[in-house]
């Protein structure tokens, strides 16, 4: 079946299922959509962690072992920026760096954030569209024990040790939704709208929170479909099981797919996981989430693209 697919995510997790729609399909049926939330201004240099991730998945340039940054990465900048006891908590491999000297030199420049994505994108060789889900700064804060803390902050130079107490998206009010998303969740031709497994609080609601994205999700006759971040009880990366304790949610694909509830036409849990109780509306699926390889990338994204079909003839009879 074609049709469009628009992808929302956020870093690791979400750019794994990334990678494997877009081996799935056709450069032009896909757009993914990236969360800004994490961006913040380091060393004088603008870092997009998230829409980072997009592009080195994609690239074929994710390094597998860490599971950030690029493979095969030196580290000789933060080794003689720690030479003159500088700011080391955020780490910036040299190639890595080589992306966020190129982007603050074209923002300096007067380019959009999505301009300097899609140069970035074509210099990398990436065809699919990578879209920022706003030109206009939102920062995502956390608020601790401790106060408000800025993203970084709480989840690099913290290491995500405060309680996560509650989220806001700085600027989500006034910031404009990246007219290239928008016009792709209003497509004709929609096929569905994945929303890959990213952690919901911190990847997935800073998209939502962008002025007309969750209304054009609404408003889609296309299938929406959520993939699970949560496997056995845990988040295989990050501190999504973390902070759904901290919220007082039980860590469960179930509870995640209580939460987008209201935009979500299916929910994927993983295939060792029970299948969760109804949910008026919602139509459970299950596949093989985990993606320690490529090969695991490219078959989830199938699984979630026959999830979407399904949908799609079970609408339409």
């Amino acid at each position: 079946m074609s049709g469009h697919v628009v992808a929302l995510c956020g870093g690791v997790g979400g750019a794994k299922l990334a990678h494997g729609l877009a081996l799935a399909l056709p450069p032009d049926e896909l757009s993914v959509i990236v969360n800004t939330g994490d961006d913040f201004q380091h060393l004088g240099l603008h870092i997009s962690p998230d829409l980072d991730s997009v592009m080195y998945a994609l690239a074929g340039l994710s390094d597998p072992v860490r599971g950030w940054g690029r493979r095969d990465e030196s580290w000789a900048f933060m080794e003689a920026l720690g030479n003159l006891n500088g700011e080391t908590w955020f780490q910036l491999g040299d190639k890595d760096l080589a992306v966020h000297v190129e982007r603050t030199w074209r923002l300096s420049q007067g380019a959009s954030l999505s301009e300097v994505t899609a140069y970035l994108c074509t210099a990398l060789g990436i065809a699919t569209r990578v879209l920022p889900m706003s030109d206009d700064p939102v920062r995502t804060r956390v608020l601790t024990a401790q106060g408000w803390l800025d993203f970084q902050d709480y989840f690099v130079r913290r290491r995500c040790e405060p309680a996560a107490l509650d989220f806001r998206f700085a600027g989500d009010e006034t910031a404009r939704a990246q007219p290239q998303a928008l016009a792709a969740l209003e497509r004709p031709d929609l096929r569905a709208i994945v929303i890959c497994p990213s952690n919901p609080f911190v990847s997935v609601e800073p998209i939502l929170a962008v002025p007309g994205i969750r209304r054009a999700i609404r408003e889609s006759a296309a299938p929406v479909v959520a993939v699970t971040p949560i496997i056995g009880g845990k988040a295989i990366k990050g501190p999504a099981a973390k902070m759904m304790t901290e919220l007082g949610l039980e860590v469960s694909g179930a509870a995640i797919a209580r939460r987008y509830a209201d935009l979500i036409d299916g929910f994927v849990v993983d295939r060792a996981d029970p299948m969760p109780e109804p949910i008026e509306g919602l139509t459970f699926f299950d596949a093989a989430t985990l993606m320690n390889t490529v090969d695991d990338r490219l078959q989830l994204a199938r699984a979630v693209l026959q999830a979407v079909d399904s949908l799609r003839r079970l609408h339409h009879d």
